[in-house]
């Protein structure tokens, strides 16, 4: 037996991020944490936010045409959660996390220096979609913190202790379970 439910966003768990937007050079700057995200294309390299069109982010996005996602911690849980209920309007969130503002290399929006992962974006549309606006951003560049890099180059996102969201709540991530494609894997 199964229970039946209306529609709903079950699709769970999601990445939750700190989008970071504005114009680092006039030293506007927010933070919005959004759970609604993620990779819409390689080639360009493309993602999205969906943002409430109340958000005070959402004009400061749709204004500059550009973001950052920013992939928080386990140790940045807390202002990861903060940035999602306090609004830019009414705080300047960087200063009240203790978050470093750093301008980003591909975009004029600062990226947050104690995320491992920076992804800057410039918005290609805006679609309207109900409660939400979607932001389809192409990739235009990425920075990495350096310290979860190994010796061989390769970026070890484990060691980052990546978060997700899940029906209000955060989680960490799980154990190693395989690589894409071991379970077609030829065995020696």
């Amino acid at each position: 037996m199964r229970d039946l439910w209306k529609p709903g966003t079950v699709l769970n768990p999601v990445p939750v991020v700190m989008v970071s937007c504005g114009d680092f050079d006039k030293g506007e700057k927010n933070i919005i944490t959004v759970a609604w995200t993620g990779t819409i294309n390689s080639d360009p390299a493309m993602a999205f936010i969906s943002v409430r069109p109340s958000r005070y982010s959402y004009d400061i996005i749709k204004r500059t045409g550009e973001f950052v996602i920013n992939l928080p911690t386990e140790e940045l849980t807390f202002a990861t959660d903060y940035c999602g209920v306090k609004s830019g309007r009414d705080i300047d969130k960087f200063k009240a996390m203790k978050l470093t503002a750093e301008k980003g290399s591909f975009t004029g929006c600062p990226i947050i220096k104690e995320c491992p992962v920076c992804i800057e974006c410039k918005v290609k549309d805006i679609i309207p979609l109900g409660s939400h606006d979607m932001f389809l951003g192409e990739i235009v560049g990425v920075s990495v913190d350096d310290k979860y890099m190994d010796e061989k180059g390769r970026f070890c996102y484990e060691k980052s202790l990546p978060i997700c969201y899940s029906h209000g709540e955060y989680y960490g991530l799980g154990k190693y379970l395989g690589k894409f494609g071991y379970s077609v894997k030829k065995k020696k």
